[in-house]
């Protein structure tokens, strides 16, 4: 039964209980007026309406253009980021095309696929540098998102873009405060003003000394006409492109550890060949996706739902893929059970129509080998804590944990 709110749904800024919030989305019907961090939008999880949406002209990411509401809010709102950057993120119709276009060649199946063995170098030197950790107490155990989830993505984006060693850490600290959504107006602003600060360092450091990586290759691209991306747009698509191959599969790679660690019946299914680590991942990204809620998009026009009310043009759109995700008309009863078999695991984790994400395959490929490294070195690892006791990350748009502490060999222990 669907059950129209009198008042908007205030989102939970630390995501502390999310399943049971998601449950509450998807029982005001398609869509539910939402307040997230003081901004009124329609989180939208019917997997249907969402997927026809998310691939309409109707709809646009561009808020300058299609939001009312953005000279207002850009300047109180902690989220402002997401919806000020100037990248193929919030591009719109002709404009996101032309990006498009222009960042499509740093990303072919041919430069992806020639980093699996950067991937499996670093998987294996963490599973090393795990071996020594080993000697911790069992009650503590290793925290695997801060030895395992956090370094091998820190690791591959920074081999992609060419971001030297020393500067790692910084991008890390940064792009943490883009996701965290806890933050004041005045604490993310000035998080953004750091991130700038580093962006530039290496933009100028590339322009000075290019190199055979992917931020040298986008300073040097030109669209059709000779034009090259402008300085607002270079530096935030090198922020689209760190933040989203860094903290996005830092939280896919911990979901799944967290999802095999305490589902041991469907390790087995994978370690008896009934299913593979690209099904453990894909299952990953279905029930516990790396984006919960994705802001904003905009009505172009008036969009009527399919139970008559109206997203009125101006109206901001949140994407809730966490909610979507696991829609029981899309998955059935099962909806909410980890199945590694499962026939269809489709979902929205990477998006949906032209913003579909661009580096989904890398993530997808890291996603695997990290998780078959990790579970062919230590198949008896378990958590020190019960799942459900596992803090969460205090994101409304991630989804992942502050800590992931497991024991690496119980039965030694």
């Amino acid at each position: 039964m669907t059950h129209l709110p009198s008042a908007p749904i205030v989102l939970d800024s630390a995501g502390t209980d999310r399943h049971a919030e998601n449950t509450l989305l998807r029982s005001h019907g398609a869509a539910a007026p939402v307040d997230v961090l003081g901004v009124r939008a329609w989180s939208v999880t019917d997997p249907d309406v969402l997927k026809k949406l998310l691939n309409s002209p109707d709809v646009s990411k561009d808020a300058r253009a299609h939001w009312p509401r953005f000279a207002e809010v850009v300047q109180t709102w902690p989220l402002a980021l997401w919806i000020a950057v100037e990248n193929m993120f919030t591009a719109y119709g002709a404009d996101h095309r032309r990006l498009r276009r222009m960042i499509s060649p740093a990303f072919t199946a041919r430069r992806i696929a020639g980093l699996s063995e950067v991937i499996d170098a670093v998987v294996t030197t963490l599973l090393d540098n795990l071996d020594d950790l080993d000697a911790l107490p069992a009650d503590e155990g290793v925290d695997l998102r801060e030895h395992f989830a956090y370094p091998l993505p820190i690791a591959v984006i920074g081999h992609l873009m060419g971001i030297p060693d020393h500067q790692r850490a910084d991008f890390r600290k940064v792009v943490d405060g883009v996701f965290d959504t806890t933050l004041t107006t005045e604490q993310a602003h000035a998080n953004t003003v750091e991130l700038y600060a580093v962006l530039g360092r290496l933009i100028a450091d590339k322009r000075s000394e290019p190199g055979d990586d992917m931020t040298s290759l986008l300073i040097a691209t030109r669209d059709e006409d000779g034009s090259a991306l402008s300085d607002a747009e270079l530096r935030d698509t090198l922020l689209l492109v760190i933040s989203a191959g860094y903290q996005t599969t830092v939280d896919t790679i911990d979901q799944g550890i967290v999802l095999l660690a305490t589902h041991r019946e469907q390790l087995a299914h994978i370690r008896a060949g009934r299913a593979t680590w690209t099904d453990a991942v894909e299952e990953t990204l279905r029930l516990e996706p790396a984006v919960a809620h994705l802001p904003l998009r905009y009505a172009v026009d008036d969009i009527a739902l399919p139970d008559g009310r109206v997203i009125a043009k101006g109206e901001a759109i949140l994407a809730s893929y966490a909610a979507a995700n696991r829609h029981p008309r899309w998955h059935g009863e099962s909806a909410d059970a980890f199945d590694v078999t499962r026939l269809s695991k489709e979902h929205l984790a990477f998006g949906h129509g032209v913003h579909y994400c661009l580096g989904a395959p890398l993530a997808r490929m890291e996603g695997a080998l990290a998780l078959r490294g990790l579970f062919d070195r230590f198949p008896d690892l378990e958590l020190v804590v019960p799942a459900d006791e596992l803090e969460p990350s205090g994101s409304l748009i991630s989804n992942g944990h502050k800590t992931v502490p497991v024991r690496l060999r119980p039965s030694a222990t």
